[in-house]
């Protein structure tokens, strides 16, 4: 079964934040699953379900973004999951906004979360799915704010997109994926 981990903070306080890009991402995938079964497990919101005929195990990690490598090294322990059918969904400042971009292995680039998740898998072997939020001021301040105006509409075209990306990343795999939507 192949696990899609959207990252963001847990909360309403969060919901609309910038960092929390990958959950709504996470949030399209279910609208269009099949068979959906939600559970909290793993210090995780899970989601089993289909995506175009294939079981999925959709994650939403509970934990706050510096600590998301908690709950996927759980889910990976219990699941049995291999790193190479994980694909991790989150925020990337150094991208204009709405930007997509698949991407194989490598560094965290500064994304805490993702930081998190290589310490705790002790491994950074996994396919990401980065989406643009751009970057003005203070990061901080910056990635724990909702979008605006055409911003507001950049990203939601961007989550739409980004479900488009994972459904190819699905079917056709990493560079596929790369190929059609970086």
């Amino acid at each position: 079964m192949r696990l899609i981990v959207g990252l963001g903070n847990p909360g309403d306080k969060y919901t609309k934040t910038k960092h929390n890009a990958g959950f709504w991402v996470i949030d399209e995938l279910v609208r269009r699953s099949e068979n959906a079964v939600e559970k909290k497990q793993c210090q995780a919101v899970l989601i089993q379900c289909s995506i175009n005929g294939e079981k999925v195990l959709l994650a939403k990690p509970q934990t706050f973004m510096n600590l998301s490598g908690h709950a996927v090294s759980e889910i990976i322990n219990y699941y049995h999951d291999r790193l190479d059918d994980l694909l991790v969904i989150h925020d990337d400042l150094d991208l204009p906004v709405g930007k997509l971009r698949f991407k194989a292995g490598g560094s965290a680039g500064g994304h805490n979360g993702i930081k998190s998740i290589i310490a705790q898998l002790n491994s950074n072997d996994f396919d990401h799915l980065k989406i643009g939020i751009g970057k003005t001021g203070s990061a901080v301040d910056y990635v724990l704010s909702p979008f605006y105006g055409e911003d507001l509409e950049k990203i939601n075209a961007a989550v739409i997109k980004a479900a488009d990306g994972v459904e190819c990343w699905l079917k056709e795999g990493l560079a596929k994926a790369m190929n059609k939507f970086n």
